[in-house]
């Protein structure tokens, strides 16, 4: 069967609609609209400006032209509040305001983390929904909340009318039970968090409605337009759209963030799992994307934010070429640091890190590009050993997806630091992902994760990087981090 299916992909740093038209065995993709994702700060909170992309998103939906269905996915964690009339209370705090500083540690003293992690399985980060939740106890915007919706969930209700709560991005609010899918009410209860805030749970190719009429007009789309519910978590999606051909894989969803990790049919709850600090995250299909975070190109956005404001206006690609010419590993830091997470001047941070641990900090931009691939690369080195130690999944080779894809030089180093080939591609895997979940539901995709991964791998180039050895060098700067 055939089938033209949009995409509603919204990244932290960027959104974008992708329109996917299906035939036979191939899958073509094309993006439509772009626009940026670009954070308000008010009276010292930091918020997501959803309205303003929701207005993007028809615009992007218009221009996609005729579709047979839509869906949608986007970052996980953060939330908006509806208030009884259905209606947004205010526009979504974004994770990295400094609002959850020390919450973690008052959940922790009421649910222990060894019954928190057995319950949900979720890593523990600062950005987590329940630390967000915890953290504005009190809030009259809480207090007049009848409704909690993830970003995704927001979007889906504001085109269908439905609510509910997507399966794959519940699971990374650290609010939902891992063995039964559903939220962990007692846990919620201790914590003060109210239960009737959260919807049911759906499932991804569950079918949400229909377009609303004013949504119909707004877009051009025919009021009868399909939504399906994707992996709304962007990571879930990617992963779907992993052009895997056997389970011996690890993957980088590598875009703001990179996760790294492997997929399993069942979670890893044991200490040195919890200890290791790693997630079981619900992928497509009931699958588990078992996986460490890591600051990603979050690093390298952060620094040319810093350098422009500060009257410079650097390339990232000649950057690229230029890191690549200097000395591999003369610094590195941990990008894992809870301290890279806050928005603010990334280069004076690195410097700050580096020489805390006896470095001598770079100095010029490329060589902060420099250590910041490096690190990078050594941080999806420690996550896919941990990864392989912990689950006992043997990795053969490591698929980079998402933005970070298209950067070579990060993909040739992830290559050398994990001794494991690197597939880089498809770049635009979250997108992928979303529109092949819709396929499978529109009965245009096989009924299992194979037939949608070949799929994948029609979709754009893929290209590989084989390891250059030196792994001498890489033992020894993770030495340098551990001591």
């Amino acid at each position: 069967m055939t089938a033209r299916i949009a995409a509603v992909d919204l990244g932290a740093s960027a959104g974008r609609v992708v329109v996917g038209e299906l035939s036979g065995d191939r899958l073509d993709v094309r993006e439509v609209a772009r626009f940026d994702n670009v954070p308000v700060r008010v009276d010292g909170v930091l918020h997501w400006d959803v309205l303003r992309l929701y207005q993007s998103i028809l615009d992007g939906l218009r221009q996609a032209g005729p579709v047979d269905s839509v869906g949608v996915d986007s970052w996980g964690v953060d939330y908006a509040l509806l208030d009884a009339d259905g209606r947004l209370l205010a526009n979504p705090v974004h994770y990295r305001d400094a609002r959850t500083a020390g919450v973690m540690e008052r959940v922790l003293a009421t649910v222990k983390s060894a019954e928190l992690y057995a319950c949900t399985g979720i890593q523990f980060l600062p950005l987590n929904t329940v630390y967000q939740l915890v953290a504005a106890a009190g809030d009259a915007q809480l207090d007049a909340a009848r409704t909690v919706l993830l970003i995704p969930d927001l979007i889906t209700y504001w085109l269908t009318g439905t609510v509910g709560a997507e399966l794959t991005n519940a699971s990374t609010t650290q609010l939902l039970n891992i063995h039964t899918g559903q939220w962990a009410g007692d846990i919620m209860r201790r914590l003060g968090i109210r239960r009737e805030l959260f919807p049911r749970v759906r499932w991804p190719g569950d079918q949400l409605g229909r377009l609303r009429p004013d949504v119909a007009t707004a877009t051009g789309l025919d009021p009868a337009t399909k939504v399906i519910a994707v992996g709304s978590h962007d990571t879930a999606s990617a992963v779907a759209a992993v052009p895997a051909r056997d389970e011996r894989f690890a993957y980088v969803s590598c875009g703001t963030w990179s996760l790294v990790g492997v997929e399993l049919d069942r979670p890893v709850l044991t200490p040195p799992s919890r200890l290791a600090n790693f997630s079981n995250e619900v992928g497509v299909d009931g699958t588990i994307r078992y996986l460490r975070n890591v600051m990603g190109l979050w690093l390298l956005q952060e620094s040319l934010r810093t350098w422009r404001a500060a009257g410079s206006t650097p390339s990232l690609p000649a950057l690229l070429r230029d890191a690549a010419r200097r000395p591999a590993l003369a610094c590195v830091v941990d990008a894992g640091d809870h301290e890279f997470l806050a928005p603010g001047d990334m280069p004076a941070r690195i410097a700050a890190a580096a020489g805390r641990r006896d470095q001598s900090p770079p100095e010029t931009p490329a060589a902060v590009v420099r250590c910041i691939v490096d690190s990078l690369a050594l941080a999806h080195r420690a996550a896919l050993i941990d990864a392989e130690r912990l689950s006992g999944r043997e990795v053969d080779v490591v698929h980079m997806v998402g933005g970070g894809a298209r950067n070579e030089l990060l993909c040739q180093l992830t290559a050398d630091a994990t001794g494991r080939p690197v597939e880089a591609g498809p770049d635009e895997a979250s997108a992928i992902g979303n529109l092949l979940v819709q396929a499978r539901t529109l009965g245009s995709v096989g009924p299992d994760l194979g037939a949608m991964r070949a799929l994948a791998r029609t979709a754009q180039p893929i290209r590989r990087y084989e390891p250059r050895g030196r792994p001498v060098a890489w033992e020894r700067a993770a030495s340098r981090l551990a001591g």
